[in-house]
This record gives structure tokens, sequence and C-alpha cells, in this order.
């Protein structure tokens, strides 16, 4: 069964996404993504799958792994009952290891467990249990405390002499072929298009499917429907572009999508609890108490 493709936003002005989520959550299926990431779970058991690894998994279960290695956890729940967080993540591009990280020749001692990372690492219990607050801590964090915490997560799981490696040394990601899968085409063409005009139908035309049977597929393998998808991807952006750039609101509205104000601050609101020009200031707000 080939993965599903997870589209991660890390946000511009920043250099790694960190997040947690609950469960039964839209991301929980085999999938990867061209982003490392380190993944603690703090509650529930289960069973995870790391590349050709089955295993089991409780909290505490702290792993690495490096971009497009597959992966899954699935827990154990009784049938209806959910869970408000169940794991904390932490991802990053290679482009900001190898370009920002490992330029220091200090951090050149952390290329055997990155190196590692490509068959998923699980660490310790001592270890899992030093991560936690680090990891709990880097949610909140803002500005340069945020950098420190990631360095120290990162010479943490590097000095634990007692990690190990999940998938067998056989095993080998193709990014390539999980691409030619058809929702994998859909997924990677809509955050391509993103500013275009993107209706359900183009795209289930696109895949080959009528938009009953599209809309069914697309929910199954992401958890959520085409719409939800979309609006989701290009709310993201325009916090980007709200922190980011100078843009005005309205100029921000078209260049994600959007084809009118009303609708995008409909959207907006929806999604973030607050308008646009609200959230750009209380952005600024917070850069200039980091200065201050």
């Amino acid at each position: 069964m080939k993965p599903d493709l997870e589209v991660v936003d890390v946000l511009q002005h920043e250099s790694f996404k960190v997040w947690g989520h609950g469960y039964p959550f839209r991301t929980v299926r085999w999938h990867f993504h061209p982003e490392f990431e380190i993944q603690l779970i703090t509650e529930t058991s289960g069973q995870y799958f790391v590349g050709d690894y089955v295993g089991r998994f409780a909290p505490g279960n702290l792993v690495f792994m490096a971009p497009n290695l597959p992966h899954n956890w699935v827990s154990e729940l009784p049938e209806g009952t959910s869970v408000a967080r169940r794991n904390l993540i932490l991802q990053f591009s290679s482009t900001f290891l190898s370009d920002r990280v490992m330029a220091f020749p200090e951090f050149r001692y952390l290329e055997k467990v990155v190196s590692e990372s490509k068959r998923g690492v699980v660490f310790t219990e001592a270890v899992s249990k030093a991560a936690r607050p680090i990891m709990e801590e880097l949610l909140t964090a803002s500005s340069g405390r945020r950098v420190v915490l990631f360095l120290t997560l990162l010479d943490l799981v590097a000095q634990d002499e007692g990690r190990k490696l999940l998938a067998s040394h056989r095993f080998s990601p193709d990014p390539s072929s999980y691409m030619s899968s058809t929702i994998n085409q859909v997924l990677s063409y809509i955050d391509q298009n993103l500013a275009s005009d993107l209706s359900e139908s183009d795209v289930a035309d696109l895949a080959g499917q009528s938009v009953t049977t599209f809309s069914r597929y697309f929910k199954k393998h992401t958890g959520m429907s085409f719409v939800h998808h979309v609006n989701s991807l290009r709310i993201h952006r325009a916090c980007e572009l709200l922190v980011d750039t100078g843009l005005s609101v309205t100029d921000i509205c078209f260049r994600v999508g959007y084809n009118n104000v009303s609708n995008f601050n409909r959207h907006f609101l929806t999604q973030k609890g607050l308008p646009p020009s609200r959230f750009r200031s209380l952005h600024q707000l917070n850069v200039l108490s980091a200065v201050a």
C-alpha cells in the first residue's frame, strides 16, 4: 500500500513546525512527507509502523524519522472515544538541517543520529522523559528560545546510547513511486494551484473520477472534505503573508485564492478565531515584546 503525502506547512518566519494533535485525527494514516520528524506519544497505546517495522507503542514512545520514511501510529481506544492530545510533533526540512544547523562544525556529531533516522530511531525511556518538557515548551516558545530548545532536543537524542533502529537496512523509501498514486498527484496539484479557482469537479476530472466518488476518495485519504482541505491551506498561507509581508489584507485575500474579502474574512475568523487584521497586529505586538 502506497503511503499518502502529508503537506507540512512550516511558516516562512519559522525554521521548524511544532504541534500536537488528538486521536482520531486526519493525519493518522499510512503517510510520508519530505521533512524530518521527531514524534513523542503522550497518551494511548497501540501499534506503530515505520518503514517495514511493526511494533507496540505506549506513552513515552519517542521516534526520529528522516524525510519520506512512511509511518503511522494506530491507537487502541474503545469505539466512539477520543483523546484531546495524543502526541507532540517537531518537523523540519533537510535544507534547514544541512544549511543552518550542520553548517557549524560543532554540530557534526549529530550526523550519526541523523543518518540513522533514515530507518527510524526509537529512544530510551530516560531520554523520552527528558524530551517531553522540551517539546512542551516548544509549543509556546518564541524567538531565540525556540532555537535553543530545538538544539537541546537534538543534542539529547544524539547522546542516547541505548537508542534502537526500527526499519530494516533493506527498506528504502521511494517517494517518486509514492507520488504516482492518484491522491498524491491530487494533493500536489492543489498545493501548486492554491491561488487559482480550484473546483472539486475540475480536480475530480483530473483524478478521472466522478465528483461523488472523488469526494469519498478524498475524505478517506485526508480525513476532511475537499473544500475544508483547500480552505485550511489557503488560510495557513494567508497567515504567512500577514506575518512576512506588508501586503494589504485585500491583496492577500486574492493571492491565496479567495475572490472576495468578506468570504476570506469569514473563513479566517472561523479557523483562527480572530480577523486577519487582528492576527497581524497581535503578531507585531509579539515581535516588539521580544526585542523590547
